[in-house]
């Protein structure tokens, strides 16, 4: 009996490890009208998964005794038990409610879908959309998907153009919290000019590479209350790709056509046409080359990899400035050194005399006839804008691995790896005919200094998550620096002639950012229509570093400094009159005569004043130097209800404390009630803060600029230091916000997917920049800056941001095809409330002080530097081996508001001839982007695309305003078309 008993448990186990071995199972998918490509194939209760090719096969590994889920968007999920088959046709049903997409961000409660939130999320579908884009970086494609979102691209700048800050409703980099993975992302260490009027820290998105993220979803209300500081404006949380058993690859080229475009009705003369006509042709060429590859483990977990590298080079826009490139000193070797011995600098012009022939000798006397000689065009000596040239390469994990088979607790992992060199173009020509700056032996027909960032960027996350009895629980550490070394070549410091080297070390900039979070929630489906409760804690150190360059690339060298050898020494040249200064005018002293140094060795005089430091960007020097640490702690307690089936509320309440400023405490509620099962109305009500960046508490530099020759410094000081203190400029506090909006959510028809939301942000104590205050406006100065000038970061006035958001998405069956429709805008107005001006130690009036404090182009910037209007549709729609898009941009009017007065000269606009501010009004921007993809087979597909097609450019500058930019920068940009090709592989 006993042994009978034995043999049937042994082939009951036998047939059980039978039927639970592991299959290769194989099959095809249809819907009603034929194959259907891109369904989505997981082994249920593991992450090995598979996709349907275009003719609808697929295959995958899975074990004898499990289940197959079907998904596709637009169609109802459908499980199959695989009961030992190697062969599995399925044919999926269309559903209208499938066509929306369950989110995670702004709730820590149950997964809802879009139409379902309590507040306006968009869920960009990444690695759908990128396939007929020819946006390369995210950056680009959600400025191309959502109309709330800007990431505008420096034409130049210092180091602005290393950093697309991105931006939502119209508000700071640095009110945009961005999130991996639903945790918090790292900043860059820099703090660059951003398009909304003030300088900011920001998130560079460069380092969240296309071929990594899954989908994005944007948060478009306050959630500081929910998330903590940065997320006055909204949250951006990108999801990383988790497939597996596939690989995929692309390769992309392209370029920018480079043609010039019209410019009639402006006051284009035909020197500088012709000076846009020598472009070159094509430029820009870009070459990006990105892979994923996933793999599944046994116990359920997966491993997902991602890498792109991505090479641009240069795209180059020049300015027509029309500045004198050499000077009548210059071509007629009138230059001399500070000892009155003459420099030769138109050796060309002493051949020509020596040989006779005066109509060349004429020619050679005239800036074009050297440039001409000398095989240089207008161009060469052009500043240039543009997109610079860059390399970035990335790598990127995420991983997941159950930590038992009996267990729902699981280790978790994620991160990333990123380089990226930029050669900048940001610095301003220096012609010979700046005396100051110039010197023949090493820059005889003047020279154009480039800067480098060079960056390394790391994220790393780590966490297990699960199940504490009845409550589910996250504890996890996120780690992220970035680093950028700052250096800078075909450039001197004029202040050391030719002693002084051509390439420097500018200095380097550091930020570290760890963070430690805990989270726990519960969910009660018994309570009421289900009540979610979640509380977690957060402790984050961060750590800002500034270190200095080079001594050449800050100090001023004695070179141009004249020392008397002997007593009574007369400032007397070669040629017996007096020495000259750079612009040819005689030293005398006070009785007309050439100035006397009274003692040998001892007296000095700087006969020339040439300028210190490293050109176009002085580098950071000791003062400068920062070490700055600060930790957060914060509380927070999440809830969400569903009152009834129709009602949901939430709240959330969140405490942090700062070692370096103070505390904080933020609330905020939320509710949609749905009045019918296709529509419902929804609105929420926060209050938000945003702590001062360490970047911005402890940045610091100094620049030197001359005036009639005679050199200032001008140094951004912090808030703590003694300048500070002298003239009254208090410690930074947090921004403040007050978060209102209300909408409705609509399934139009069953078919058409609409949400129309308003919203009112007003934020109290923006942190804005001053202006420059002298010894002059507040002599207490006078002892710290000397002749110099002084500004601060200051919280410096009231904001507010209001508009209305519609969404729209359509999609349908149309024929064998799928078509989908989109349409989404924006209509923003976004005004500056008013100053918030202390009582500082200055002598200014009233007025002056508010316009030195918060002045007019900052302003401006911020209400209409950006479109407050924008507008998005595309068509798409794919049949068979065939998929397309269509996408149009409309970007409304912005206006650029100028600082200063001065001497009107444009006589395209009013008021020419006369003192005035140049200010000026862009019109309206309209651009179109298409993609065409062909799949050859199931391993290929190859795409071609075109971004801004009818090469549309925005409106020039005004005479006055084209010092360094000819068009303007804040709609689609000044770079014209760009076309692409892509090959996508796939195994």
């Amino acid at each position: 009996m006993k042994k009978s008993l034995l043999v049937s448990l042994f082939l009951l186990s036998a047939i059980h490890m039978a039927f639970s071995q592991e299959i290769t199972i194989s099959g095809k998918i249809s819907d009603q009208t034929g194959p259907l490509p891109g369904v989505n194939i997981v082994v249920k209760g593991t992450t090995t998964g598979a996709i349907s090719d275009f003719d609808g096969n697929y295959s995958i590994n899975a074990p004898s005794t499990g289940t197959l889920v079907f998904s596709y968007l637009g169609y109802a999920k459908k499980e199959v038990n695989i009961g030992g088959r190697t062969t599995i046709n399925t044919t999926l049903e269309a559903s209208a409610e499938q066509l929306t997409e369950t989110i995670v961000v702004g709730s820590r409660g149950q997964a809802r879908t879009k139409l379902e939130t309590a507040a306006p999320v968009d869920v960009i579908s990444v690695s759908k959309q990128a396939v007929n884009m020819p946006q390369l970086d995210i950056a680009s494609l959600l400025v191309a998907s959502a109309p709330s979102f800007t990431a505008v691209q420096s034409q130049g700048g210092d180091l602005s153009a290393s950093v697309n800050p991105p931006t939502l409703r119209g508000l700071g980099p640095n009110q945009l919290l961005v999130l991996i993975d639903g945790k918090r992302r790292h900043s860059g260490a820099q703090l660059i000019a951003s398009p909304n009027g003030s300088q900011a820290n920001s998130v560079d998105l460069s380092f969240i590479p296309l071929d990594a993220i899954d989908r994005v979803e944007v948060l478009r209300d306050g959630a500081s209350a929910q998330y903590g500081s940065d997320a006055i404006a909204g949250v951006m949380n990108f999801i990383t790709r988790k497939g597996t058993n596939r690989f995929t690859a692309n390769y992309t080229a392209g370029f920018y056509s480079n043609t010039t475009p019209n410019t009639e009705g402006t006051s284009i003369s035909e020197s500088d046409q012709a000076l846009l006509d020598d472009n070159g042709g094509v430029d820009g060429i870009t070459h990006q080359l990105g892979a994923n590859y996933g793999v599944s483990f046994e116990n359920g977990g997966y491993l997902n990899v991602s890498g792109t590298y991505r090479q641009n080079e240069i795209a180059i826009r020049p300015n027509i400035s029309g500045s004198t490139p050499y000077g009548d000193s210059y071509l007629n070797n009138e230059r001399t050194d500070e000892r009155g011995n003459i420099i030769i600098t138109n050796p060309e012009l002493l051949a020509a005399q020596a040989a006779g022939n005066t109509a060349l000798a004429a020619e050679l006397q005239t800036n074009d006839g050297l440039l001409s000689a000398r095989g240089l065009t207008a161009r060469d000596i052009s500043t240039f804008a543009g997109l610079p040239a860059s390399q970035l390469g990335v790598v990127n994990y995420s991983l997941a691995l159950p930590l038992s088979a009996d267990s729902e607790t699981s280790f978790y992992s994620f991160g990333d790896f990123g380089y990226k060199n930029s050669d900048l173009l940001s610095c301003f020509y220096r012609r010979p005919a700046q005396t100051d700056r110039f010197n023949f032996d090493l820059y005889p027909n003047g020279f154009r200094p480039q800067m480098v960032n060079t960056q390394t960027n790391i994220g790393f996350t780590a966490g297990i998550e699960g199940k504490l009895g009845d409550w589910d629980f996250d504890f996890s550490n996120t780690y992220g620096k970035n680093k950028q070394v700052y250096t800078q070549f075909n450039t001197f410091n004029a202040s050391l002639q030719s002693e002084s080297p051509t390439e420097m070390d500018l200095g380097t900039h550091s930020f570290f950012q760890n963070t430690a979070n805990f989270d726990m929630s519960k969910y009660y489906d018994d309570f009421l229509s289900g009540l979610n409760i979640a509380i977690g804690a957060e402790f984050r150190v961060e750590n800002y570093i500034i270190e200095a360059g080079q001594p050449e690339s800050f100090e001023a060298g004695d070179a141009g400094l004249f020392t008397a050898t002997e007593d009574n020494q007369a400032l007397i040249g070669p040629d017996g009159f007096p020495l000259t200064d750079l612009n040819g005018n005689p030293i005398l002293g006070d009785d007309g005569n050439a100035l006397v140094l009274p003692f040998g060795g001892v007296s000095s005089f700087p006969v020339h004043q040439h300028s210190p430091n490293s050109q176009c960007f002085r580098g950071f020097a000791p003062e400068n130097e920062a070490n700055e640490f600060r930790s957060v702690t914060a509380l927070y307690l999440d809830t969400e209800l569903d009152v009834t089936d129709k009602w949901f509320v939430s709240g959330a309440l969140r405490t942090e404390q700062y070692t370096d400023f103070g505390g904080v405490f933020t609330g905020k509620f939320a509710t949609r009630y749905k009045i019918t099962d296709n529509f419902a109305v929804r609105g929420s009500l926060s209050s938000g803060f945003r702590a001062p960046s360490l970047q911005e508490l402890n940045y610091s530099h100094t620049f030197t600029f001359f005036v009639d020759l005679v050199p200032f410094d001008g140094t951004v000081f912090p808030n703590g230091s003694s300048a500070a203190q002298a003239i009254g400029i208090t410690a930074l506090q947090e921004e403040k916000s007050t978060n209102f909006g209300v909408g409705f959510t609509a399934k139009l028809f069953n078919k058409i997917d609409l949400t129309v939301d308003y919203f009112d942000i007003q934020i109290s104590d923006r942190l804005f920049d001053t202006g420059n205050f002298s010894a002059t406006d507040a002599p207490a100065l006078e002892p710290i800056i000397g002749s110099g000038l002084a500004s601060f970061r200051i919280n410096g006035g009231d904001i507010s941001t209001k508009g209305l958001e519609v969404v729209a998405n359509y999609n349908e069956r149309i024929g064998d095809g799928l078509l989908g429709v989109m349409f989404s805008g924006t209509f923003m107005d976004r005004t500056f409330e008013g100053a918030n001006i202390p009582n500082l130690n200055t002598v200014l009036s009233d007025e002056d002080l508010e316009a030195r404090y918060i002045d007019r182009a900052v302003i401006g910037q911020y209400e209409v530097g950006n479109p407050n209007t924008t507008m998005i549709a595309s068509v798409s729609y794919s049949l068979g081996r065939w998929s397309a898009n269509l996408r149009g941009t409309y970007f409304g009017e912005v206006s650029r508001l100028d600082d200063g007065l001065g001497t009107l000269v444009d006589e395209n606009f009013p008021d020419a001839g006369s003192q005035g501010f140049s200010d000026q009004t862009f019109s309206a921007q309209f651009v179109n982007d298409i993609g065409v993809t062909y799949q050859f087979s199931e391993n290929l597909a190859f795409t071609l695309t075109g971004q801004n097609i009818f090469n549309q450019y925005p409106d020039i500058r005004r005479q006055e305003e084209r010092g360094f930019l000819l068009y303007n920068g804040g709609q689609q940009g000044a770079l014209g078309a760009f076309y692409s090709a892509r090959a996508t592989f796939s195994f």
